[in-house]
């Protein structure tokens, strides 16, 4: 059994079922989605601002600042290789690009200008040994680097900066105290 009541409104009567089609309340509910899909919207675009920093690919931000970069080694089974830490986004980025290529080539999905990657991989006088894997070849490349830019290295320390300090007696020192 169906049956209309005037243009605006529609009902639709069933054994079980009953709908009452109101136009008014279909265009309102529509802009009630509508809004809400702005709102969602603009509370995306909001927490892109928020998070300005650019992400690149195989790079990963530690809670204390510093940058992992790690690649999947297809030579290893897929394993995980980690390249290194970095102090910036874009270090830790540029090491993964260096393995991407040295892996994959020109088709490898890199987040820098290829002609900066080979420029790199010239620079740092990248080679791989036959059989080995490109990325460990990589990763010790940085490690090598990382490791000579001063750690475990000794700071020279001139006269200048030694205090020297001298042993007045413990009798000079019990005076001091009983005076304050």
């Amino acid at each position: 059994m169906d049956s209309f009541k005037g243009k605006d409104s529609l009902k639709v009567e069933d054994e079980s079922l009953t709908f009452n089609i109101d136009a008014n309340e279909e265009v309102k509910s529509s802009r009630d989605l509508n809004s809400t899909e702005e709102e969602i919207e603009e509370f995306f675009g909001n927490l892109m601002v928020a998070n300005k920093e650019k992400r690149y690919i195989g790079v990963r931000k530690r809670p204390w600042g510093k940058y992992a970069a790690e690649i999947r080694d297809s030579t290893r089974n897929g394993a995980r290789v980690w390249l290194g830490t970095f102090n910036s986004a874009q270090e830790a980025a540029l090491a993964y690009d260096q393995a991407a290529f040295a892996m994959r080539g020109a088709s490898a999905p890199i987040n820098f200008p290829i002609e900066k990657v080979k420029e790199s991989l010239r620079n740092m006088n990248y080679s791989c040994k036959d059989g080995s894997s490109p990325a460990e070849a990589i990763k010790e490349t940085h490690r090598i680097r990382n490791s000579s830019k001063g750690k475990g290295k000794k700071k020279q320390i001139s006269e200048e900066d030694v205090l020297v300090l001298e042993d007045l007696g413990s009798d000079l020192l019990d005076e001091l105290l009983s005076q304050s």
